[in-house]
């Protein structure tokens, strides 16, 4: 049983087809790798999926409610100047089910408490946004989304611009999402990652898509499928 499917999707942006004929399932309680060049049609699917794009044909069945539908995108999109502290961003993962005018309770502080703790940034609670450190944001950023419980979570490159045991404590939060149930769809570029967190891989090209597994993907960029080495991910037509 899939809570996200896709039926002979095309997607179009400024009236020009970006995707076409695309087909598939992405598994519950797994995590989904996204890969593809630049204008391959990433972000444009994301978009579909969130609800927020009409497809020209074909639809997206998405069994998931809008209120645990949470897209996090790179950190270029956050806007820092908006005076916003760490713990308040937190709790705006309250919004979709609770409201965004109304009091928090004593229930969702300490959620938030909890989260912050588990992320290791506790001591940033009152921090603001701007005066953190790229990892530190995208702890407070994936803080957000555990606080709205999400069941579907879209990831934009959430690895880039870290440091490496903001990396290596994300990658481990994701992976207790997916076990918990949660589908994940993650925007990659290094085949590393990819082999170390990918249950399925799906690639866009030409305006179309094509599902494999990560140790297949590994196995032809790489030759084996012992841990690759860190590297981008290479398309056809991409340098």
């Amino acid at each position: 049983m899939s809570r996200l499917v896709l039926h002979d999707l095309q997607l179009a942006r400024g009236g020009r087809t970006v995707l076409e004929h695309l087909e598939g399932r992405f598994q519950d309680g797994a995590i989904t790798a996204l890969i593809g060049a630049n204008g391959a049609g990433k972000s444009t699917l994301i978009q579909a999926i969130m609800g927020n794009l009409t497809p020209v044909a074909g639809r997206v069945e998405c069994a998931v409610p809008a209120a645990r539908r949470a897209w996090l995108p790179q950190q270029l999109a956050l806007d820092l100047s908006f005076p916003m502290s760490v713990e308040e961003l937190i709790m705006t993962g309250t919004w979709p089910s609770h409201g965004a005018f109304k009091g928090y309770c004593a229930a969702h502080y300490r959620r938030g408490r909890e989260i912050m703790e588990r992320l290791g940034i506790s001591r940033l609670a009152h921090r603001p946004l701007g005066e953190l450190s790229g990892g530190q944001r995208q702890r407070a950023l994936i803080g957000r989304t555990l606080m709205q419980e999400a069941e579907l979570l879209l990831l934009d490159e959430p690895f880039a611009n870290v440091d490496v045991d903001t990396v290596e404590m994300l990658m481990d939060v994701l992976r207790e999402m997916a076990e918990q149930g949660a589908t994940l769809i993650i925007v990659l570029h290094d085949m590393e990652q990819l082999a170390r967190l990918a249950d399925d891989v799906l690639i866009l090209s030409q305006g179309h898509g094509r599902w494999a597994t990560p140790d297949a993907l590994v196995e032809r960029h790489t030759g084996q499928l012992t841990r690759p080495p860190r590297l981008p991910l290479t398309f056809p037509g991409s340098v």
